[in-house]
């Protein structure tokens, strides 16, 4: 079962795409199938546009633009849900074109053929709801409107009611695999216990995300600035929508089917904006919310291409010149096309991109036998649960996802199908562990001392319990959790870390965001976590031992500092910092003192030269002044001599 609320249309055909693809690993295989939704959506909004308009350049730019646009391209070429609800919004719009029925050709559908396409949109809308349930802003108006069209024809009844309700209550019958799937609990990784009614109900209406909301938290972005988003989104990739202030002009040519479509975008831009509480100033969050605008932008294509096909020739009875406009509109529409096309295949061409797997590979590959692995966050988990439950990858390591162990469901669930792993209570309550049922982070970590464990990456905040009885050693990206009494060997700890990775990606080479960009930086910081650990121990540390960490630390930023040509620009914040603290941890030698100075002068620069928005950019400059006079006096007395 897939996180709320289920999607199980979705997990069912990528069941299906992996039977009847076994060659190809599962993500290679879900992505086709995903490939082919998206290409069928396409397809439907053209068919849209043919069956209100006729056939001509609106319907090609239509399902064209669509189709190869940023954001289509982009989550039609993964395995996501995007794709498969966008073919349910192309089919709901096919449906209601073939519903309305303008006359095109002088055919008139009659009121059995609208009956029965009535039946399938129901089917068409169950179903779709089964995928994602922001369908349901395009399912409540249309099904008003179909009820409204067929009562001012005189054909609804109470049969007619009843028999459209089973068919879309029929279109939901794939939500009975949750419980179904729950109750066998063959999946070593499944999400929420459907088992019961409460269950059911707490995964189908989202409960632990919120219900109508994408997270659990809330943010400061108004609804304005969440409009004007999208509207920022449609100005980069729809370069033709200007076109849609023509729209009013030939609102009424399309009848009572354009207040429909005109009624279905405003509800959703309206919505959405209002419930989407994500922070879209940060770069991956607007990544989170922008693939939920690929709603409305069907709904807009098809307008546009209405507008361009101009009802029953509308545009060219008004223009004059039919054989101009026709032939104008053809090269228009192929421009458009072959230019969106252009601009937005290198972003969209991940066929060489194998960033995230390698990130995992090696994160697996750096672990110790048998480790449980506690993950945090998506990238870490989704990663990590992929290489390792579907290409099994290192089968010894065990994953424990910390969110989710929050969850009694999830602790009842793991200790079915883990039990080498000690789960002190129902669930992990970082807050109130005293509670009757629950457990803390230190009780867990005691209770498994015959494995290693590793928190991959970093620890869930609120539980500091922990830090009673055990410390953490760095490992690349993760850390090593390990009791406090066990003995420390800063030398070999650094030999072990030196080379962890074979990373090779360039820093900063990916779109900030991107998950690409997070797992390159994740790798890039994981070369300074040994340095800068042993830097934080001698923080606390008195006597001898203080300057041998500092001299290993500057050791290890030094060698990674020399080695790159573009590096983070913490790096030289921390180098510098290295240097200063080396330098006072005891007597050292003139021309020692003099390099440690200076290298400290360069990287402090460096680092205010990168980071111009530097909060303690006074107090590093403060720090530069007094640096440069040290080496200044120092550089007078080896002049003057004894």
């Amino acid at each position: 079962v897939a996180h709320p609320p289920g999607y199980p249309t979705f997990t069912l055909l990528a069941r299906l795409a992996m039977g009847l693809l076994p060659s190809l690993s599962p993500a290679h295989s879900v992505s086709l199938m995903c490939g082919l939704l998206g290409a069928l959506a396409s397809g439907a909004l053209c068919f849209t546009v043919c069956r209100l308009s006729g056939p001509g350049p609106g319907a090609l730019l239509a399902g064209g633009a669509f189709a190869v646009t940023r954001l289509t391209w982009q989550w039609s070429t993964v395995a996501e849900v995007f794709s498969l609800n966008n073919l349910f919004v192309g089919l709901l719009f096919s449906l209601i074109a073939c519903f309305y029925n303008p006359g095109v050709r002088n055919r008139s559908l009659d009121a059995s053929k609208r009956r029965k396409i009535a039946h399938l949109g129901a089917l068409c809308c169950g179903l779709g709801l089964c995928n994602q349930h922001t369908m349901v802003l395009f399912v409540v108006p249309t099904a008003l409107w179909v009820l409204v069209q067929l009562h001012s024809d005189g054909g609804l009844s109470l049969r007619l009611l009843v028999t459209l309700g089973v068919c879309f209550i029929s279109g939901l019958v794939p939500y009975v695999y949750l419980p179904i799937s729950s109750s066998l609990n063959t999946a070593r990784w499944s999400w929420g216990d459907q088992t019961d009614l409460s269950g059911f109900l707490t995964h189908l209406l989202r409960r632990e995300y919120g219900t109508f909301s994408l997270a659990k938290t809330e943010s400061s972005v108004t609804m304005a600035t969440m409009l004007k988003a999208q509207v920022d989104h449609w100005y980069a990739d729809y370069p033709f929508l200007f076109c849609l202030v023509f729209y009013p002009a030939f609102y009424n040519g399309y009848g009572k089917v354009s207040g429909l479509f005109t009624t279905m975008l405003c509800v959703y831009m309206l919505f959405f904006a209002w419930r989407a509480n994500l922070d879209i100033s940060k770069p991956l969050l607007l990544g989170v919310v922008e693939r939920f605008w690929l709603q409305s932008d069907a709904i807009a294509v098809v307008l546009a291409g209405l507008v361009l096909g101009g009802p029953k020739g509308g545009l060219m009875k008004r223009l004059g010149y039919r054989g101009l406009w026709r032939t104008s509109g053809w090269v228009v529409t192929v421009g458009v096309l072959a230019h969106m096309a252009h601009s937005n295949y290198r972003t969209c061409d991940q066929s060489r991109n194998d960033v995230v797997e390698n990130f995992g590979r090696q994160i697996l590959a750096s672990m110790p036998r048998k480790a449980i692995v506690l993950t945090r966050g998506d990238l870490p988990g989704n990663t990590l649960r992929y290489l390792h439950y579907c290409r099994g990858v290192r089968p010894d390591v065990t994953l424990v996802d910390q969110e989710m162990m929050t969850y009694p469901w999830y602790v009842a669930k793991l200790r079915s199908h883990h039990p080498g792993v000690h789960f002190p209570g129902r669930w992990w309550d970082p807050v109130r562990s005293e509670e009757k049922g629950t457990f803390s982070l230190e009780h867990f970590l005691s209770n498994n001392t015959h494995r290693p464990v590793l928190a991959c990456i970093g620890l869930t905040d609120g539980d500091p319990s922990w830090e009673r009885s055990f410390t953490r050693w760095p490992l690349g990206v993760c850390d090593h959790l390990v009791p406090a009494h066990t003995h420390f060997h800063p030398e070999d700890w650094a030999h072990r870390t030196r080379n962890l990775y074979q990373w090779s990606q360039p820093h900063n080479s990916f779109h900030p965001g991107s998950w690409e960009h997070v797992a390159n930086e994740e790798m890039w910081q994981a070369r300074m976590k040994t340095a800068f650990f042993l830097y934080d121990l001698a923080e606390g540390m008195q006597g001898d031992g203080k300057a041998r960490l500092y001299q290993l630390s500057y050791t290890l930023y030094k060698e990674i500092v020399e080695a790159y040509p573009v590096y983070p620009p913490n790096w030289d914040r921390n180098m510098a910092l290295a240097c200063e603290r080396l330098l006072r941890s005891g007597p050292l030698g003139p021309g020692v003192a003099e390099r440690l100075l200076s290298c400290g002068i360069k990287h402090f620069s460096l680092y205010l030269t990168k980071e111009r928005q530097e909060p303690q950019a006074p107090a590093i400059r403060s720090a530069i002044a007094q640096l440069l006079q040290e080496r200044e006096r120092l550089r007078q007395n080896l002049v003057q001599g004894p």
